[in-house]
């Protein structure tokens, strides 16, 4: 059997190197890929319950939890501060003025990053949202085409409270009477901040649907009597309907069905799968550099 020469010791010591040098940079680059499905809500949008781009209007003793707010409209309709109607919130009403424009401008940020297509990870067009079975943090998508949700929907947080889903739907959402947006395994918290519906045209919850998560929609968002929603109505052009809801972001009453949600703009902690990729890439790149360190020493 041949000897190995120092020169070729010497050279699979490189090999090894760089080997343990690309893992290591390619796992510490994809641990942020895996977050990137985030979408950070601004911090003046964070504050409201229900934004509108054209009118806000409510039939009912609805109740939101945050400010109300349209922009560049300037109607709202069917609160007891503003008009005597039967709606509430536990926030300000702001119509038309600067903090309204500044929560649409960021809502528009927020549309913007939620809708890029390149997030998407599984594609669910054509299939009804209650029965996909229990869906794990992702980005799902219904590229061009509407999402329906008949039934429940259940989420799977696998213990972290700041998992990350996103929906992306090319054009209209609509839920039937009485489905449901179910989270598991949340790791004991009420707050779910990164749990987000990115909506093509308008959402539309049926009757008595309790749904979880900030709604963004590109047009209109409409709740229907007695629907609930533990999260965000945020619509960016036309207009935000309610009839007999509770709507609204975390901080929320424990009373809500389902428990609070909300705080989109906390950043997400990794999750373990994000965690083991982290430790791999910080291992192998420790193990290349120490292989750097005793080389040099060597000569």
């Amino acid at each position: 059997m041949t000897p190995v020469s120092a020169t070729g010791i010497a050279s699979l010591k490189r090999c090894v190197l760089n080997l343990f040098c690309a893992f290591g940079a390619a796992a510490l680059l994809l641990a942020p890929s895996i977050a990137s499905a985030q979408v950070t809500l601004g911090p003046t949008l964070q504050t409201f319950g229900a934004l509108a781009g054209s009118t806000v209007t409510n039939t009912g003793p609805s109740v939101v939890t945050g400010n109300v707010g349209v922009f560049a409209g300037a109607a709202i309709t069917g609160f007891l501060p503003v008009d005597g109607g039967p709606g509430n919130a536990t926030g300000s009403f702001n119509a038309g003025n600067a903090t309204a424009g500044q929560a649409q401008t960021e809502l528009m940020t927020a549309y913007t990053t939620a809708a890029n297509p390149v997030l998407c990870t599984t594609n669910l067009a054509g299939q009804d949202l209650g029965s996909v079975g229990v869906l794990t943090p992702g980005v799902y998508c219904f590229p061009a085409t509407t999402a329906q949700l008949t039934g429940n929907l259940t989420l799977d947080f696998q213990g972290n409270p700041n998992a990350s889903f996103l929906f992306q739907i090319g054009t209209a959402l609509t839920t039937a009477p009485g489905s449901s947006v179910l989270a598991i395994n949340t790791g004991g918290a009420g707050c779910l901040p990164n749990l987000n519906f990115q909506v093509g045209s308008a959402a539309t919850l049926g009757t008595t649907t309790n749904f979880a998560g900030n709604i963004l929609a590109n047009q209109s968002i409409t709740l229907n009597t007695g629907a609930n929603l533990r999260g965000r109505a945020l619509a960016r052009i036309a207009a935000v309907t309610l009839d007999s809801n509770l709507v609204g972001g975390c901080p929320i009453a424990a009373a809500f069905p389902g428990g609070p949600i909300g705080g989109a703009g906390v950043v997400s902690a990794p999750t373990l799968q994000e965690w083991a990729l982290i430790f791999l890439g910080l291992m192998l790149a420790g193990m290349g550099g120490w292989q750097v360190r005793r080389k040099s020493v060597v000569r």
